[in-house]
């Protein structure tokens, strides 16, 4: 029998990383532990990592590099199912690498993968040197 298969919300994720409530975290730590023994997958999704970046960074102030190498650490774990897992994983090494936000790291990602330019006035973009930025003209 296949083990149940779950969809992932933020909320799950930012318990899991801060403690926060106790009694919230505790039952994540059960629910990881499952998927860990293969008693449950776990699925995320870009966005849900997006809104987890954001909220970790803004609300609990956690350091960027720190949020993206844990990330990075729970998407790769046994019983954790990541679409887009190559994407995901170039965009948050390029967060713990570069101290960027999320959306520019993935964005990032997407472009070196798929050979076309970014268009932004955001200068953070040129700190990834196989990206090429196009200012609009």
């Amino acid at each position: 029998m296949a083990a149940k298969r779950l969809l992932l919300d933020a909320n799950i994720l930012i318990r899991f990383f801060t403690g926060d409530p106790p009694e919230m975290a505790e039952k994540v730590q059960h629910l990881v532990e499952k998927a860990d023994r293969g008693e449950v997958t776990l699925i995320i999704f870009p966005v849900i990592v997006a809104e987890t970046f954001y909220t970790l960074k803004s609300y609990y102030e956690i350091p960027q590099k720190e949020i993206a190498e844990s990330l990075l650490a729970f998407i790769q774990s046994r019983g954790i199912e990541a679409a887009e897992l190559p994407r995901l994983v170039n965009a948050l090494t390029r967060c713990a690498q570069k101290n960027a936000h999320f959306a520019d790291a993935y964005l990032a990602a997407v472009s070196v993968e798929s050979k076309v330019p970014v268009s932004s006035f955001d200068t953070d973009f040129d700190k990834f040197k196989d990206v090429e930025r196009l200012e609009p003209r």
